[in-house]
């Protein structure tokens, strides 16, 4: 049996569009439709291919999500790792915090289908997908808790602010922005600079005692 399946997959003519093309039409049809209104089916004729081309390059519909929502949680790891990096040494905390906050932005909303696809169907996929994808996750919360947590042995964040109910507010909040963000009604750019100013300075005057 095993043999008659490998000489069938064998026997699929290796697709023009290539893996990485397969999953950039996935990425872009998940984003769009979510989980369950996307299927193998619905991949290939986005593609221009036969369905059973898929097979050459992945097993199912859950070895793509898998690949989508690792590339995505990468896009916005490397984004942002590499904003906070090139900064120049001695930059203080609030620009530290304004480029990391700008750099997910622009990977959730101008760069890829693919960081934009893992928020929106990372709930809905089957928990076998989301364990898998667990560690590249934690990679990426981790970045944003080692960095919190410099800038608060700085001195630079109230020492009885906690890292973690921070990170998770700020990421959440950031994503959320997916939902409901018109880029014909401002740029991420803008809608960076309005998060940072919220989060770094907050939403009340200061009132004269």
């Amino acid at each position: 049996m095993a043999n008659t399946t490998a000489r069938k997959l064998n026997e699929i003519p290796r697709s023009a569009v290539g893996r990485d093309g397969v999953l950039d039409v996935a990425a872009r049809l998940f984003r769009e439709q979510g989980y369950g209104s996307v299927s193998l089916r619905k991949i290939a004729e986005a593609a221009g291919i036969k369905a059973g081309s898929i097979y050459y390059h992945f097993g199912s519909k859950d070895e793509i999500i898998a690949a989508v929502l690792d590339t995505g949680i990468r896009a916005v790891h490397e984004g942002m790792s590499q904003a906070v990096s090139a900064l120049p040494e001695g930059t203080g905390a609030e620009a530290i915090l304004r480029a990391a906050i700008g750099a997910h932005l622009r990977a959730l909303l101008d760069v890829s289908d693919y960081s934009s696809a893992n928020v929106r169907i990372f709930g809905q996929v089957p928990q076998s997908v989301r364990d898998a994808n667990l560690h590249a996750r934690r990679a990426y919360e981790a970045e944003w808790d080692n960095l919190l947590s410099r800038l608060q042995a700085d001195g630079a964040l109230k020492r009885d602010v906690d890292i973690r109910r921070l990170r998770l507010m700020l990421i959440g909040a950031l994503n959320a922005t997916l939902e409901w963000f018109d880029p014909h009604r401002g740029s991420a750019e803008a809608l960076s600079r309005t998060y940072a100013d919220v989060f770094l300075n907050g939403i009340l005057e200061r009132q004269e005692t």
